[in-house]
């Protein structure tokens, strides 16, 4: 148990760690950033909103009470990347070698460890939604 311990607060860390490195380049506007958004039609009130998503989720997955909850924001915007990454961007943007997909890559796999890792404390809240709901 204590490895998967140790194991869930790297893959928070780490996941936490890259979004948040990646937010200066969102809020000031970054050439790069600029350009993926603009590309995908989002520019420039979507890199806001996605960089402040991303802040968010970084703050989310660090407090223990809530890594789930910032696992699943920081799941799903690293799903809408990799998207456009597939769709629209291709893999390699501006020549970065495949640089920012890669980072997406291992955000989406390190939330979704953690997510695996607290899937009874969702599957609880879920079931008390679910509950109040009726």
């Amino acid at each position: 148990m204590k490895t998967f311990t140790w194991a869930c607060w790297a893959a928070r860390i780490i996941a936490a760690a890259i979004m948040a490195q990646t937010l200066y380049f969102k809020f000031t506007g970054a050439e790069e950033s600029v350009y993926i958004f603009s590309t995908v039609g989002m520019e420039p009130v979507g890199r806001i909103a996605v960089g402040i998503l991303e802040l968010v989720a970084s703050v989310l997955l660090i407090i223990n009470a809530t890594a789930w909850l910032g696992a699943l924001l920081g799941a799903g915007l690293m799903a809408g990347a990799l998207g456009m990454h597939a769709t629209l961007l291709g893999i390699e943007v501006k020549g970065d070698g495949g640089y920012l997909f890669c980072l997406a890559l291992i955000v989406l796999i390190c939330c979704c460890w953690v997510i695996f890792f607290n899937r009874q404390k969702i599957n609880t809240i879920l079931s008390r939604f679910r509950k109040s709901r009726v």
